[in-house]
């Protein structure tokens, strides 16, 4: 009889462990981000009670989406940004030269048009 009220709380300490640590692995993309302060926290905190009721189907999803954001640089798109910004900078500079070298160009044939018409007149 009390072999049967041993493995009874046996029974229900290893429910009660296996419980506990399907939430807690379930839990886990949430303290990632709730660590890296993520702006979508309490929506990977959300999917991932959601995941927890869909077998963990969601939870690799919520893994990479809570890992992907990092405080110092956020999604990672400030360096694309500077990098753009810096193209675009590079792009003026590139058209302005090309309108003055465009002027100098149309200068120049007029100043040619001009010495042949001279030239002729002379003849």
């Amino acid at each position: 009889m009390t072999l049967d009220y041993v493995a009874l709380a046996i029974l229900i300490l290893v429910f009660l462990i296996l419980f506990y640590g399907i939430i807690v692995i379930h839990d886990i993309p949430y303290e990632i981000a709730k660590r890296r302060n993520h702006p979508h926290q309490d929506a990977i905190h959300y999917a991932g009670w959601v995941s927890l009721f869909t077998l963990h189907v969601l939870w690799p999803f919520l893994w990479i989406w809570a890992t992907l954001w990092r405080e110092d640089r956020g999604w990672g798109m400030k360096q694309l940004a500077k990098d753009q910004h810096n193209i675009h900078h590079q792009m003026d500079q590139l058209t302005s030269q090309v309108e003055q070298l465009n002027a100098e160009l149309k200068a120049l044939k007029n100043n040619q048009t001009a010495s042949v018409a001279m030239t002729q007149e002379a003849k």
